[in-house]
């Protein structure tokens, strides 16, 4: 899943409520909601990190 920067900020900032509730009552299911949330977010940030490597690889094999 491609996700735009809007997106991922909004993503974020559910996860970061999905956290705060998790912390205030311990809910087993708010739990797992903030860790497939957090997956999400990893994969996303790895995704992009990837790109980031293949074009700054590009930029020093054209320098």
């Amino acid at each position: 899943m491609i996700m735009t920067h809007e997106e991922f900020f909004y993503l974020v900032a559910e996860m970061r409520d999905a956290q705060k509730r998790y912390f205030q009552n311990r809910d087993r299911r708010v739990f797992l909601a903030c860790r497939k949330l957090e997956n999400i977010i990893d994969h996303e940030i790895a995704r992009v990190k990837d790109i980031i490597s293949q074009q700054e690889e590009r930029k020093r094999e054209q320098s």
